[in-house]
């Protein structure tokens, strides 16, 4: 497996998290996309926040110092910008640059602030409960829905217990401090190849789009669910193709290349799969689900949103063919098979 398959994925489904954002935000409204940012980033929060603790190294420091450095190095292997700026042992700030990550390219002219609450209110507003200390909170200082430098915020240890309400404050007359990138927290580089920073990268963006697809099924009726990941998925797979394949090193236009196409970024996810032809016939065969580790059955609207992206590549690649699903995996087969051959 190659760096360029994990950054092909990476950028294939970064970009799907953010197309399936504004896919919601469009078609069901600001509320919607509101609740789905809520719940997954509540979701990731639970599964991602604890358990990188001591791997990060952040065993024994200070809460709101714990949290902010937490933000900083996750973010950063994962390929964002974020600023850290200690305070004091009870107030610590983080400062997400732009160009934003999450709000890719012109997307940010179209993110609501139902988005940023949703962020904040499932996450940073939820660090104090996890770490058990009701006494810390997080201020947001700026949003980039405002036009402002970015979002940036501190998390602050009171010397009171907070109410609920409390957890997430705001105070937008308070300008982050200077970042000084010789007072920040650094990963051992001798333990972050490249390679693994590419791989870390690629699993960063593949939880947003797991995350988004499951949240989808539970918000949504499942034909509307299917439809809103569908949609979104057709768009960003014939946005992004010509730059992915241009990542793969993948030429042609045919049945075949597409195989290959396909066989390169799953083998880029982590899965088992082959390509072979029979009687003019590109079958593509993939064994297991990586980007849905965790989920224990995944809904069908699932695999239609996951499935949209290579429906929406073939239209780029070739438009005279076509995609037929044939195997499930998610419906009780060993695998997914697609069969891509000339429409009749």
């Amino acid at each position: 497996m190659s760096i360029q398959q994990y950054r092909a994925v990476a950028h294939l489904y970064h970009s799907y998290f953010t197309g399936g954002l504004l896919a919601v935000a469009l078609r069901k409204g600001p509320a919607a996309v509101g609740e789905i940012t809520f719940n997954i980033f509540r979701r990731q929060h639970h599964e991602k926040f604890l358990s990188s603790f001591e791997k990060l190294g952040l065993a024994g420091l200070p809460d709101a110092v714990a949290c902010a450095q937490y933000h900083y190095l996750s973010n950063g292997v994962g390929g964002v910008g974020v600023e850290y700026m200690y305070e004091t042992d009870q107030k610590a700030w983080v400062h997400f640059c732009h160009p934003r990550w999450m709000y890719d390219g012109t997307a940010l002219c179209g993110m609501p602030e139902e988005v940023s609450l949703g962020f904040l209110n499932g996450w940073y507003a939820y660090n104090g409960v996890s770490l058990n200390n009701p006494r810390l909170g997080f201020v947001c200082t700026c949003q980039d829905m405002d036009g402002a430098y970015g979002f940036a915020g501190y998390f602050k240890e009171y010397d009171h217990d907070l109410a609920d309400e409390e957890r997430l404050q705001f105070a937008p007359d308070e300008i982050a401090p200077p970042f000084d990138p010789g007072q920040a927290p650094q990963l051992d580089l001798g333990t972050w190849s490249e390679e693994r920073l590419e791989k870390a990268n690629r699993n960063y963006a593949m939880e947003y789009v797991k995350n988004f697809l499951f949240e989808l099924s539970n918000v949504f009726e499942a034909d509307e669910a299917a439809a809103l990941g569908r949609i979104a998925g057709k768009q960003i797979g014939a946005q992004f193709y010509q730059e992915t394949r241009d990542i793969l090193g993948v030429e042609g236009d045919d049945a075949s290349s597409f195989g290959e196409y396909m066989r390169l970024l799953f083998d880029g996810h982590g899965d088992s799969s082959d390509v072979r032809n029979e009687d003019d016939t590109i079958i593509v065969r993939q064994t297991g689900w990586r980007l849905m580790r965790g989920i224990d059955e995944p809904t069908e609207s699932v695999f239609e949103g996951w499935n949209g992206l290579w429906q929406g590549a073939l239209a780029v690649h070739n438009r005279m063919l076509t995609l037929d699903t044939v195997k499930r995996f998610d419906q009780g087969d060993e695998c997914f098979e697609w069969h891509i051959r000339q429409r009749a």
